[in-house]
């Protein structure tokens, strides 16, 4: 099993000290656990890419300290990003910004652009603080599977590979929302989300409105930027991603599923094949109860939703199932960061088997 300390000024101080040194530590975040290195050092960061499993190409957030580095980090730095970074920093929000020259391509991907933020959990905070720099830190889990969201997690996905700091569950549960704000300030520049989070969209718009501009949404399919530009590569962008490696399918009314399931299959086969998650109490459900494993409620409020989400879909995912149904959030901007995480996570690539 990984190595987990608690959280003492002792163990902060060996895990700063074990980042220094370019060995990786596990850390709770307001979102997820990730998974960090120094970001100054390049076989550190390029470990984390080993660790995962992730694409090389693929970038990387840093963690800093507090808004005071970000020049370190990023140039050409707009009023828009420090406006956002005293309204929600700390906290889930990440911001891509042109990167300062000194920063590694295994951090960016080899991109013109950097993510930065600032977390807001006690125990990043004050490990950042004592380690003095940026953290790279993707989550703590292997590319493209179920996002950790408590040490045991972490412990289930990396062994022994990682020293853990245990900082209990988070407190959001979902990744940050990414705005770009790298082209901000440009003629054909403009503020863009790429992925929403823990920050709504509109609490977003209010502070860009403030300074005369205008949020584009590039993350809803369809979608797009109106003049056009480039979009960077950002984490959790991938059509597949937050995946269990249960098939997994959305439905709008999982009891019709579950019969419809219950009906094609043979009786013996079909029993306790399928769980479903589920905004609704279980309803009857006559003879397709016996093709039901579990049926999990999570909470009706998406905030609450969205904090449990991940670990209830390594619950299911654990009973080894062959059909994992998930109940469709409505389709309103308070669910936003929810319905993205759900439709990454049932996205034909990574459930290819789908029973029918």
């Amino acid at each position: 099993m990984a190595r987990t300390h608690p959280v003492s000024p002792q163990h902060l101080t060996e895990a700063a000290e074990a980042l220094r040194q370019g060995r990786l530590v596990a850390f709770p975040t307001e979102t997820v656990y990730g998974l960090g290195a120094d970001a100054r050092n390049e076989a550190a960061v390029r470990e984390i890419f080993r660790i995962k499993g992730r694409p090389a190409d693929h970038p990387v957030i840093v963690h800093l300290p507090s808004a005071a580095h970000l020049e370190a980090w990023a140039v050409a730095v707009p009023e828009l990003a420090y406006a956002l970074a005293e309204r929600f920093w700390p906290g889930p929000l990440t911001l891509v910004l042109q990167r300062h020259p000194s920063v590694l391509d295994a951090v960016t991907g080899a991109q013109a652009t950097v993510g930065l933020r600032v977390p807001g959990h006690p125990v990043a905070l004050a490990l950042l603080d004592a380690f003095g720099g940026g953290v790279a830190a993707p989550s703590a889990n292997r590319f493209g599977r179920i996002s950790p969201t408590t040490a045991e997690h972490v412990r289930a996905e990396l062994g022994d590979a990682v020293l853990v700091l245990d900082g209990g569950p988070c407190a959001v549960g979902l990744e940050s929302t990414i705005l770009d704000v790298s082209r901000v300030g440009d003629a054909e520049g403009a503020p863009r989300l790429l992925r929403p989070g823990g920050i709504a969209l509109g609490a977003l718009q209010e502070v860009a409105r403030a300074l005369g501009l205008e949020i584009e949404d590039a993350v809803q399919p369809g979608a797009g930027t109106r003049r056009g530009a480039p979009t960077p590569r950002v984490s959790g962008s991938l059509a597949s991603h937050y995946a269990p490696a249960t098939p997994a399918r959305l439905t709008e009314d999982a009891a019709a599923d579950l019969a419809a399931y219950w009906a094609r299959h043979p009786r013996a086969g079909g029993v306790g094949e399928v769980a479903v998650l589920a905004r609704r109490p279980q309803p009857p459900l006559g003879a397709a109860a016996r093709a039901l494993r579990r049926w999990r409620v999570l909470p009706e409020t998406p905030a609450d939703y969205g904090r449990l989400l991940y670990a209830a879909l390594r619950e299911l995912d654990a009973l080894g199932c062959a059909l994992l149904l998930v109940e469709a959030p409505p389709p309103t901007p308070e669910w936003a960061a929810v319905a993205d995480r759900l439709r990454r996570a049932t996205a034909p690539a990574a459930s290819p088997n789908v029973p029918e």
